[in-house]
């Protein structure tokens, strides 16, 4: 029997994760690509309705099912992964506890594993619960401060037809703020001169020219980036091989706003010119976004106006123009 190859097989998608975190969301994204989709399924018809053949499936499990256990969810998705006609991947839908507990507030819902009690015990209950799928995901995506265009264009990437290599995304943080949850590698850039002590180059981020002149004269920045670059280089082909579909690249700094948004910057446009589907967020720059949409008009920071502000997709080709007023959307539940 033939084997069919990876960009033949038919695509199943699993989506878990956290109440509150945006499966439902991811869902209807992946229902936008052309995906079958169906909520809440039990497990013991699920396998049933991916079958022999049809379209791609998109299907989402989680706590709320009839028949739920991580033990049971786990081997139906090694079944499936197992079968040589199916390109099957699970996406695991997480938010730091702050966030969910105000989307709760805010749409007046009760968390599913408390619906007599609070709501702070039924997110950690269920954070345990869902652990071991969390592992086993492909994709891990935190929604806590994802605005929704770049949660689509994230989806849009990863499962569009016709993508069948490694997605890599490259994100700027800042340390005090905590790592990114979906990171595979983190780099800490804080041993790199601070443009932040600088008060002419304080309000500017890694974005202007006279910020990256300032942190690549540091005698170090040069031998880092030969090895930054000749550690992940040989890495991508490797993860390739393994049958990996997803690489969060994380570069962290104090800020967040000057040596990260630099390095990443260079990363990806370096990973981009080797051929690799690249997308770039920088998580505090967008956050900053956010919060100043609430200023008198005028009063955004000036990286607010760099062309593909955050969570753009580099590649050869021209960027994609910005969804202007789409930034702050937070991912709903």
């Amino acid at each position: 029997m033939t084997v069919p190859d990876q960009a033949e097989r038919r695509a199943i998608v699993l989506v878990t994760g956290l109440s509150g975190a945006g499966k439902a969301s991811i869902l209807r994204l992946l229902e936008d690509l052309g995906f079958e989709t169906v909520d809440n399924p039990p497990l013991s018809v699920l396998e049933g309705l991916v079958g022999d053949q049809g379209r791609p499936i998109a299907a989402g499990i989680d706590a709320r099912t009839r028949d739920f256990a991580a033990e049971a969810a786990l081997s139906l998705i090694a079944r499936l992964r197992g079968r040589p006609d199916l390109a099957t991947s699970l996406i695991f839908a997480t938010a730091e506890d702050e966030v969910l507990l105000r989307r709760f507030t805010e749409s007046r819902r009760r968390h599913p594993l408390a619906p007599t009690g609070r709501v702070g015990d039924g997110i950690a209950r269920e954070r345990a619960l869902l652990a071991p799928l969390r592992e086993a995901a492909d994709l891990v995506v935190d929604t806590s401060g994802l605005p929704l265009p770049e949660l689509r264009q994230r989806i849009e990437r990863a499962f569009q037809p016709g993508h069948s290599t490694l997605s890599v995304a490259v994100v700027s943080f800042a340390y005090p703020k905590g790592l990114p949850r979906e990171a595979d590698l983190v780099f800490d850039l804080r041993f790199l001169r601070n443009p932040h002590y600088d008060p002419e180059l304080r309000p500017l981020t890694g974005r202007d020219p006279a910020v990256a002149a300032f942190i690549e004269a540091d005698a170090d920045f040069a031998p880092f980036w030969q090895r930054l670059t000749g550690f992940i280089d040989p890495l991508l082909p490797r993860f390739v091989a393994e049958g990996k579909k997803y690489l969060t690249l994380a570069l962290g700094c104090t800020g967040g706003r000057h040596r990260s948004v630099l390095v990443a910057e260079r990363l990806a446009a370096h990973l981009a010119g080797q051929g690799w589907r690249v997308d770039l967020g920088h998580r505090e720059l967008t956050a900053e976004v956010g919060s100043a949409l609430d200023r008198p008009a005028g009063t955004l920071p000036p990286s607010a106006e760099a062309p593909g502000f955050s969570g753009q997709a580099v590649s050869g080709q021209s960027m994609p123009p910005r969804q202007r007023g789409l930034e702050a959307q937070t991912t709903p539940p």
